[in-house]
C-alpha cells in the first residue's frame, strides 16, 4: 500500500469511529426510543466497552497527529492540526472526566465534531514550519494555549448541552436517560470549573507569549487581529467570570458570553490560519 494511503488509515478510522460513537450516543441518551421506553427509570452509566472504543479513536487520532505534528524531526503546524488536537484533548479530557461524573449526553455533541476534525490534517495539508519549537517559553505558550482552547471548547459544547436540556425541561420533553443526569445546578458548576480552568490557561498563555516574544521571535508581540482577537477573549471571559461571582449570572446570559468569548478565541488562532494558509494560499 502506498505511504499515502497509510498516513490516512488513522485519521479515517479514527473518524469513523467517532461518528459512529456519537450516533450511538445520540440514540442511546437523546432519542427515546421504543426500547428505552420500557426501561425502569436507572440511568444508563458509560459502559465499559464504550470507554474503551472512545480511547481505540483518541490512540488512531493522537497517532496521526503526532506523525503530522514531529515525524520530519522538526515542527509542523496549521489550522487543520490546531482544530484536530482541540478536539483531541477535548475528548481526552471528557473521557477522564467520565470516571467521576456522568455526562454522557455530552458525548453526542463532542464525538462528531471530533470526528470531523480528526479528518482535517489529510484534507488540509498546509503546513508551516515552528522555527522555534524547542524553546521552553514557546512550549509553555503552546501547551497552555492548547488546553485552554480545548477547555474552552468543551465549556462551549457543555454550554450548549446544558441549554438544550433545560429547554427540553421546561417543555417535559426529556427522556429518562436524560432525565437521570445530574441537576442543572450541578452541570453548572462543572461548567465554571472548566471555565475557571481554562482561563487561568489562557491568561498563562497570553502571558508566556508577551513575556517570550522577544526572547523567542526576535520582536515584540505584534497588535496584530490574531493578538487582539485573543485579548477581546480573554476579557470576555473575565467578565463573565466576574458576573457569576458578583451577580450570579447564569442561565442565557451564562451561555451567550461562552459562545461569544469562545468565537473571539476560535478567530484569534484557527481563523487567521484558515484565511491564510486556505483562502491566500500562504504559508
Amino acid at each position: 500500500m502506498p505511504d499515502i494511503l497509510l498516513h490516512l488509515v488513522p485519521p479515517i478510522l479514527s473518524s469513523l469511529l467517532y461518528a459512529a460513537l456519537g450516533f450511538h450516543f445520540w440514540h442511546t441518551r437523546w432519542k427515546e426510543t421504543a426500547q428505552s421506553s420500557k426501561l425502569s427509570d436507572t440511568s444508563l452509566p458509560m459502559q465499559p466497552w464504550e470507554r474503551s472504543t472512545i480511547f481505540v479513536a483518541l490512540a488512531l487520532q493522537a497517532l496521526n497527529l503526532y506523525d503530522g505534528l514531529f515525524s520530519t524531526g522538526s515542527m509542523f503546524f496549521s489550522f487543520g492540526l490546531a482544530l484536530s488536537l482541540m478536539l483531541w484533548l477535548a475528548v481526552l479530557i471528557y473521557w477522564l472526566e467520565s470516571f467521576r461524573s456522568r455526562m454522557d449526553g455530552l458525548q453526542a455533541l463532542v464525538l462528531p465534531l471530533a470526528g470531523l476534525c480528526a479528518v482535517l490534517p489529510a484534507a488540509f495539508p498546509q503546513m508551516h514550519l515552528i522555527v522555534h519549537a524547542d524553546a521552553w517559553g514557546f512550549k509553555l505558550h503552546f501547551m497552555t494555549a492548547m488546553l485552554a482552547y480545548s477547555l474552552f471548547t468543551l465549556s462551549a459544547l457543555h454550554a450548549v448541552f446544558m441549554s438544550s436540556v433545560e429547554r427540553k425541561l421546561h417543555h417535559k420533553a426529556l427522556n429518562k436517560y436524560l432525565a437521570s443526569l445530574p441537576p442543572l445546578l450541578t452541570m453548572e458548576a462543572l461548567l465554571f470549573r472548566m471555565m475557571t480552568l481554562a482561563f487561568a490557561l489562557l491568561t498563562m498563555a497570553l502571558g508566556s507569549g508577551i513575556l517570550f516574544s522577544e526572547a523567542i521571535f526576535g520582536k515584540a508581540v505584534a497588535l496584530d487581529h490574531k493578538t487582539i482577537f485573543a485579548f477581546a477573549s480573554w476579557a470576555i471571559f473575565a467578565a463573565l467570570l466576574i458576573g457569576r461571582r458578583r451577580y450570579g449570572w447564569r442561565g442565557r446570559i451564562a451561555l451567550r458570553w461562552t459562545m461569544t468569548g469562545f468565537l473571539f478565541l476560535l478567530l484569534a488562532y484557527i481563523g487567521s490560519r484558515f484565511v491564510s494558509e486556505i483562502l491566500l494560499g500562504r504559508i
